[in-house]
Protein backbone atom coordinates (compact mmCIF):
# COMPACT_ATOMS: atom_id res chain seq x y z
CA UNK A 1 0.00 0.00 0.00
CA UNK A 2 1.59 3.63 -0.97
CA UNK A 3 1.51 6.18 2.11
CA UNK A 4 1.26 9.71 1.62
CA UNK A 5 3.47 12.49 2.73
CA UNK A 6 0.87 14.61 3.38
CA UNK A 7 1.32 16.17 -0.70
CA UNK A 8 -2.14 17.92 -1.87
CA UNK A 9 -3.04 17.49 -5.47
CA UNK A 10 -4.22 20.50 -7.09
CA UNK A 11 -5.57 21.14 -10.54
CA UNK A 12 -6.70 24.07 -12.93
CA UNK A 13 -8.32 24.89 -16.16
CA UNK A 14 -10.78 27.35 -16.96
CA UNK A 15 -14.34 26.36 -18.32
CA UNK A 16 -17.14 28.60 -20.26
CA UNK A 17 -20.31 29.38 -18.52
CA UNK A 18 -21.80 26.19 -20.62
CA UNK A 19 -18.67 23.79 -18.82
CA UNK A 20 -16.71 23.21 -22.20
CA UNK A 21 -12.63 24.11 -21.72
CA UNK A 22 -12.34 24.42 -25.60
CA UNK A 23 -14.48 25.83 -27.90
CA UNK A 24 -16.69 23.79 -30.45
CA UNK A 25 -14.14 23.65 -33.25
CA UNK A 26 -12.04 20.83 -31.57
CA UNK A 27 -8.95 21.15 -28.59
CA UNK A 28 -7.31 24.22 -30.14
CA UNK A 29 -10.59 26.86 -30.41
CA UNK A 30 -9.86 28.95 -27.14
CA UNK A 31 -11.26 32.01 -29.69
CA UNK A 32 -13.57 32.24 -26.28
CA UNK A 33 -11.20 32.18 -24.30
CA UNK A 34 -8.74 34.36 -25.09
CA UNK A 35 -10.15 37.72 -23.97
CA UNK A 36 -10.20 37.18 -20.64
CA UNK A 37 -7.08 35.50 -20.07
CA UNK A 38 -4.57 38.69 -19.20
CA UNK A 39 -7.29 40.61 -17.00
CA UNK A 40 -5.83 41.28 -13.43
CA UNK A 41 -8.28 38.32 -11.96
CA UNK A 42 -6.90 35.85 -14.67
CA UNK A 43 -3.09 36.63 -14.09
CA UNK A 44 -3.90 36.98 -9.88
CA UNK A 45 -5.66 33.52 -10.07
CA UNK A 46 -2.21 31.92 -12.09
CA UNK A 47 0.14 33.10 -9.38
CA UNK A 48 -1.96 31.45 -6.75
CA UNK A 49 -1.91 28.38 -8.84
CA UNK A 50 1.78 28.01 -8.98
CA UNK A 51 2.98 29.45 -5.61
CA UNK A 52 3.09 26.41 -3.50
CA UNK A 53 3.72 23.98 -6.09
CA UNK A 54 6.48 22.14 -6.32
CA UNK A 55 5.62 19.52 -9.42
CA UNK A 56 4.37 20.48 -12.33
CA UNK A 57 2.06 17.12 -14.05
CA UNK A 58 1.59 17.60 -17.42
CA UNK A 59 0.21 15.75 -21.10
CA UNK A 60 2.39 16.00 -23.57
CA UNK A 61 0.75 18.55 -25.95
CA UNK A 62 0.17 20.93 -22.86
CA UNK A 63 3.52 20.66 -22.03
CA UNK A 64 4.97 21.38 -25.80
CA UNK A 65 2.44 24.28 -26.22
CA UNK A 66 2.93 25.77 -22.68
CA UNK A 67 6.68 25.12 -22.69
CA UNK A 68 7.12 26.41 -26.00
CA UNK A 69 5.45 29.71 -25.16
CA UNK A 70 6.09 29.93 -21.54
CA UNK A 71 10.01 29.72 -22.15
CA UNK A 72 10.65 32.73 -23.81
CA UNK A 73 8.30 34.80 -21.27
CA UNK A 74 10.41 33.17 -18.21
CA UNK A 75 13.36 35.64 -20.03
CA UNK A 76 11.35 38.81 -21.31
CA UNK A 77 12.26 41.31 -18.86
CA UNK A 78 9.12 43.52 -20.44
CA UNK A 79 6.70 40.47 -19.32
CA UNK A 80 4.10 41.44 -16.71
CA UNK A 81 5.46 40.27 -13.63
CA UNK A 82 3.39 37.55 -12.49
CA UNK A 83 3.53 35.82 -16.35
CA UNK A 84 7.13 35.73 -15.33
CA UNK A 85 6.91 34.43 -12.40
CA UNK A 86 4.65 31.72 -13.59
CA UNK A 87 6.93 30.73 -16.43
CA UNK A 88 10.25 30.97 -14.60
CA UNK A 89 8.16 28.90 -11.45
CA UNK A 90 7.54 26.40 -15.17
CA UNK A 91 10.74 26.27 -16.78
CA UNK A 92 12.64 25.67 -13.51
CA UNK A 93 9.82 22.72 -11.41
CA UNK A 94 9.85 19.53 -11.68
CA UNK A 95 7.66 18.55 -14.47
CA UNK A 96 6.11 14.57 -14.87
CA UNK A 97 4.54 14.60 -18.51
CA UNK A 98 2.43 11.80 -19.64
CA UNK A 99 2.94 10.70 -23.28
CA UNK A 100 3.08 7.46 -25.19
CA UNK A 101 4.70 8.56 -28.00
CA UNK A 102 8.05 10.58 -26.84
CA UNK A 103 11.30 8.83 -25.98
CA UNK A 104 12.90 11.20 -24.74
CA UNK A 105 12.15 14.45 -22.78
CA UNK A 106 13.14 17.83 -24.53
CA UNK A 107 12.56 19.75 -21.38
CA UNK A 108 14.93 19.77 -18.48
CA UNK A 109 14.09 18.62 -15.02
CA UNK A 110 11.33 16.38 -16.79
CA UNK A 111 10.58 13.07 -16.14
CA UNK A 112 7.99 11.31 -19.01
CA UNK A 113 5.86 8.74 -17.71
CA UNK A 114 3.64 6.54 -19.59
CA UNK A 115 1.19 5.03 -17.26
CA UNK A 116 -2.37 5.72 -15.67
CA UNK A 117 -2.05 9.24 -14.01
CA UNK A 118 -3.85 7.86 -11.09
CA UNK A 119 -1.38 5.55 -10.49
CA UNK A 120 1.47 7.96 -11.16
CA UNK A 121 -0.17 10.74 -8.68
CA UNK A 122 -0.34 8.39 -6.08
CA UNK A 123 3.21 7.94 -5.81
CA UNK A 124 3.64 11.60 -6.39
CA UNK A 125 2.16 11.76 -3.29
CA UNK A 126 4.17 8.84 -1.31
CA UNK A 127 7.49 11.31 -2.15
CA UNK A 128 8.69 14.93 -1.62
CA UNK A 129 7.09 17.82 -0.75
CA UNK A 130 5.02 20.55 -2.14
CA UNK A 131 2.01 20.83 -4.02
CA UNK A 132 1.48 18.93 -7.31
CA UNK A 133 -0.48 21.01 -9.43
CA UNK A 134 -2.03 19.21 -12.88
CA UNK A 135 -1.22 22.28 -15.25
CA UNK A 136 -4.51 22.74 -17.44
CA UNK A 137 -4.43 18.70 -18.48
CA UNK A 138 -7.95 17.32 -18.78
CA UNK A 139 -6.77 13.74 -19.83
CA UNK A 140 -5.05 13.98 -16.14
CA UNK A 141 -7.57 15.93 -14.48
CA UNK A 142 -10.49 13.54 -15.29
CA UNK A 143 -9.11 9.95 -13.98
CA UNK A 144 -8.21 11.87 -11.14
CA UNK A 145 -11.47 13.19 -10.40
CA UNK A 146 -13.00 9.96 -11.00
CA UNK A 147 -10.31 8.33 -8.52
CA UNK A 148 -11.01 11.58 -5.84
CA UNK A 149 -7.24 11.84 -6.27
CA UNK A 150 -7.81 15.79 -6.19
CA UNK A 151 -7.95 18.10 -3.17
CA UNK A 152 -8.16 21.40 -4.76
CA UNK A 153 -9.86 22.95 -7.94
CA UNK A 154 -8.56 26.32 -9.27
CA UNK A 155 -11.10 27.46 -11.86
CA UNK A 156 -11.30 30.16 -14.14
CA UNK A 157 -15.25 30.66 -15.29
CA UNK A 158 -15.38 33.01 -18.05
CA UNK A 159 -18.70 34.47 -19.23
CA UNK A 160 -19.06 33.07 -22.84
CA UNK A 161 -21.15 30.40 -23.66
CA UNK A 162 -19.51 28.38 -26.59
CA UNK A 163 -22.14 25.64 -27.76
CA UNK A 164 -19.89 22.80 -27.82
CA UNK A 165 -16.23 21.36 -27.04
CA UNK A 166 -15.33 18.86 -24.61
CA UNK A 167 -16.56 18.79 -20.68
CA UNK A 168 -14.67 18.42 -17.94
CA UNK A 169 -17.07 17.45 -15.64
CA UNK A 170 -19.26 14.15 -17.25
CA UNK A 171 -21.30 12.17 -16.08
CA UNK A 172 -20.10 9.29 -13.99
CA UNK A 173 -17.89 10.80 -11.41
CA UNK A 174 -18.28 10.15 -7.88
CA UNK A 175 -20.36 12.01 -5.77
CA UNK A 176 -17.66 14.43 -3.93
CA UNK A 177 -18.36 17.62 -1.95
CA UNK A 178 -16.51 20.79 -2.00
CA UNK A 179 -15.86 24.09 -0.18
CA UNK A 180 -15.37 27.17 -1.70
CA UNK A 181 -12.17 28.82 -0.31
CA UNK A 182 -11.52 31.86 -2.52
CA UNK A 183 -13.73 33.84 -5.53
CA UNK A 184 -13.42 36.70 -7.59
CA UNK A 185 -15.24 38.43 -10.21
CA UNK A 186 -13.26 40.55 -12.78
CA UNK A 187 -14.68 43.72 -14.91
CA UNK A 188 -15.32 41.37 -17.82
CA UNK A 189 -17.27 38.87 -15.67
CA UNK A 190 -14.70 36.30 -15.36
CA UNK A 191 -14.59 34.36 -12.31
CA UNK A 192 -11.67 32.60 -10.59
CA UNK A 193 -12.90 30.09 -8.05
CA UNK A 194 -10.80 27.99 -5.54
CA UNK A 195 -12.67 24.70 -4.42
CA UNK A 196 -11.30 22.55 -2.09
CA UNK A 197 -12.07 18.57 -1.56
CA UNK A 198 -14.65 18.84 1.56
CA UNK A 199 -13.05 14.99 3.41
Amino acid sequence: MTTSTGRTVSANLSLSLDGHYHGAGGPGDFGAFAPYVTSDVARDHLTRIWEGATTAVLGRGNAEGFLGFWSSVAEDQNADPRDRGYAEWLVGTEKVVFSTTLADAPWERTRLVNAPAADVVAGLKATGEGEILVNSSPSIIKPLLSADLLDRLYLMILPEITGGGERLFEDGLPATKWALTHQRTGELGEMAMVYDRAR
